[in-house]
């Protein structure tokens, strides 16, 4: 996405885009009227990303306005503006892994004050009394409004998202991003981050466990440092050979090539709990099989096409497929406060936003160019 390329920002955990003013005090909003904002969209799948001008709602008494700093590219974003999931409206702003600092706040808004540092990922609302809101699984609510594709409850309102400006959001629906963790490296933790830690929080993931990451992308690469952190030992399975030694510093005790049978062999019945982030189509019935009796296979990568996968091996392993979906809004507290403990960021690759640098940073990511996640600096995009 970038029309200058991108140079590799392998930042450093520091405090210097992450202060906040402790002078300031909360305010109540003063914008009475929708705020002018601007932001690049596509209009269609084959189009390309142009400067839009649209406008954010006025701030609610519960609301967060936010002035959007960074955003990641997550492969979803690709996915939707070139319609692959068929269910794209346009024009559509992308973009769901954002961090920012609030300039107003609501009259009722208790969590946040004018100056903090936070984050917006997936989620701008749900309906809050449902079954799955009930139990803080806010991302399987029947009526929740995505970052962006989606609208606001009302059925009707578009959303747009973080390739903008500015934001307005539920507070519910926003997260304090920990002191230590500059914006933009923790970006992309408001996606790639709480889809793999909350899988392998769910599943107790921990010293015990040996653990295979499949694939080291932008979701693999966070999973070995959660992996990591919370003391599994941790396995990476990708077709590179390359990436062996990026597996290796990142923290993996292991490193298999999966089109090498005879590394796949020396694995085989060996893990507790398999991640599979891979988003393009595999063979998934081969990654099972290095399962222990009794493992867990959880997919987090959508496959483009159904998985074919003999039902032989379910009953002969006892082994459990399932799935995980981001995370609820208290899990992604809870993932961003565990990044602040032990310092987890994700790598990254930093640019201006701008039509030619969407189309390289696109283009790119499909060639799994990056390590791991392009960042849009969004608040010099406009300048």
């Amino acid at each position: 996405m970038d029309g200058t390329m991108p140079v590799a920002c392998h930042c450093p955990i520091s405090n210097t885009d992450n202060k906040t003013d402790s002078t300031v005090v909360s305010n109540a909003v003063t914008h009475a009227d929708p705020i002018a904002s601007k932001g690049f969209a596509v209009d269609s799948p084959t189009s390309s990303f142009k400067l839009f001008a649209f406008e954010r709602r006025a701030p609610k008494a519960d609301d967060v306005f936010i002035r959007i700093h960074y955003c990641g590219i997550c492969h979803t974003d690709i996915h939707q503006a070139k319609n692959e999931w068929h269910y794209s409206k346009y024009p559509m702003i992308p973009g769901h892994e954002i961090t920012g600092v609030v300039e107003q706040i609501g009259s009722s808004v208790k969590k946040f004050r004018v100056g903090d540092n936070v984050g917006i990922g997936c989620l701008v609302d749900s309906c809050l009394s449902c079954n799955s809101c009930k139990i803080d699984l806010e991302q399987h609510c029947p009526d929740t409004c995505y970052s962006y594709n989606s609208t606001e409850l009302d059925k009707v309102t578009p959303t747009y998202g973080g390739y903008s400006n500015f934001i307005t959001v539920k507070e519910h629906f926003v997260c304090k991003i920990p002191k230590n963790l500059p914006l933009d490296v923790a970006a992309p933790l408001l996606c790639a981050g709480i889809t793999t830690y909350s899988p392998l929080r769910q599943h107790n993931v921990g010293k015990n466990t040996r653990l295979g990451v499949i694939g080291l992308g932008g979701l693999g690469h966070m999973a070995v440092k959660f992996g990591v952190a919370m003391g599994a030992h941790v396995t990476v399975i990708s077709t590179s050979e390359s990436k062996r030694d990026d597996a290796i510093k990142l923290g993996a005790k292991s490193f298999v090539v999966s089109k090498d049978e005879e590394q796949l062999k020396s694995v085989k019945d060996s893990f507790n709990f398999i991640l599979d982030t891979v988003s393009a189509s595999h063979d998934v019935a081969g990654m099972i099989s290095l399962l222990k009796f009794n493992g867990v296979y959880c997919i987090v990568g959508a496959a483009p096409k159904p998985l074919e996968i003999p039902s032989i091996l379910f009953l002969t392993k006892r082994v459990i497929f399932t799935g995980s979906l981001i995370g609820g809004m208290k899990e992604t507290q809870e993932m961003l406060d565990f990044c602040g403990k032990h310092g987890i960021t994700c790598d990254i690759e930093k640019m201006v936003a701008s039509p030619e640098t969407l189309q390289v940073a696109y283009e790119r990511t499909l060639k799994s160019d990056v390590k791991y996640r392009f960042v849009l600096d969004m608040l010099n995009s406009f300048k």
